[in-house]
């Protein structure tokens, strides 16, 4: 850290201003493993001393169990954090969410889980932003992209991408009857300028529409919102493929326009990783893989459980992660998968 802090001193350091919030950032993070690393050996000793002084009848065995409890969550959290070690894991995260097959059933699952995840990025002090929304045709939502910005959003919620399955007596069933629904969750890194991200614009087109729905106070007024279309080859498939974005969230025709290159960039960040995890799962063949759109967890309501088909952890408290209680399901998954690119 003395090294990096050096490197902000020189005289002409803000000349560069992207350069140097990229430095300072790079300090601060170093600076955030070092105050988490002396959290927890304060904590340690602490427990060194409670125990002594339990030993010595000065204090109950309660206070030595609550010392012990706090010691551990500090070290997991440790543990969990350095799970987060690839480049990618530090950035912000695109969300999208978009319903199944089974019409307002399935839309309504949709907007529960936009719901989990807003509750989540509150919970854990991230901003989020809706940037195109389309509402169901009854109820509920067809699809939805949000961004959440903050430190480590994208390395915590990779653990989300897949489809979800929902198992409920539905609202919507005048018998009452027993119903599965499937909403698929789709998670990008976002980028930031910390990373470079070729576009060709000789590829790059758009349309612009009048906004509707949430973000649009100039509803049906002026042509604000903005789709973008990109022709490319996909690094993955080795085919020409096509990415189409809208953006409704800003005001202004710029503001989304601005928005929509970057979704672009994440996207396309995105499909490079993808093209690198493929090529390690080669390699690592004999291990476990976590396959792009597998059915990742179900959510079974009348049975009182929630479970993760890839790490088999489980709760009885449904509410608790509908309301955004993940924490749980993302420590299990990190701790088995995290730490390397055959992770992901």
């Amino acid at each position: 850290m003395e090294e990096e802090e050096l490197k902000t001193q020189v005289p002409d350091f803000w000349e560069n201003q992207t350069t140097a919030e990229q430095q300072m950032r790079k300090v601060k993070a170093i600076k955030k493993w070092i105050d988490l690393y002396n959290g927890v050996e304060k904590s340690v000793e602490e427990l060194s001393l409670s125990f002594e002084f339990l030993k010595e009848g000065l204090i109950p065995e309660n206070e030595l169990d609550t010392a012990y409890q706090h010691t551990l969550a500090l070290i997991e959290n440790l543990e969990m954090r350095n799970m987060l070690r690839n480049e990618e894991d530090k950035l912000g995260a695109v969300l999208k969410i978009v319903s199944g097959a089974g019409g307002t059933e399935a839309q309504d699952w949709a907007q529960m889980l936009m719901r989990m995840y807003l509750r989540w990025a509150e919970a854990n002090g991230y901003k989020t932003e809706i940037t195109n929304l389309l509402q169901g045709d009854e109820a509920g939502i067809k699809t939805v992209t949000m961004q959440i910005e903050g430190e480590y959003a994208y390395g915590y919620l990779k653990s989300e991408n897949g489809v979800h399955r929902l198992v409920r007596v539905s609202p919507y069933n005048a018998q009452g009857k027993r119903m599965t629904s499937f909403s698929s969750v789709f998670v990008a890194p976002l980028v930031d300028d910390s990373i470079e991200i070729e576009v060709s614009p000789a590829n790059l087109s758009w349309d612009t529409f009048r906004s509707s729905g949430a973000g649009g106070q100039n509803v049906n007024k002026v042509e604000t919102g903005v789709r973008l279309h990109y022709i490319f080859k996909n690094p993955v498939t080795d085919l020409q493929d096509e990415i189409v974005i809208e953006n409704t969230e800003s005001r202004s025709q710029s503001g989304n326009k601005e928005n929509a290159m970057r979704l672009l960039k994440s996207q396309l960040y995105e499909l490079e990783l993808e093209k690198r995890r493929k090529e390690v799962a080669k390699v690592e063949a004999g291990k476990k893989k976590i396959e792009w759109g597998s059915q990742i967890r179900s959510y079974v309501f009348d049975d009182r459980r929630v479970k993760d088909h890839r790490t088999n952890h489980q709760t009885s408290n449904v509410q608790a992660v509908m309301d955004g209680d993940l924490e749980e399901f993302i420590k299990a998954y990190l701790m088995e998968f995290g730490g390397g690119e055959n992770a992901i």
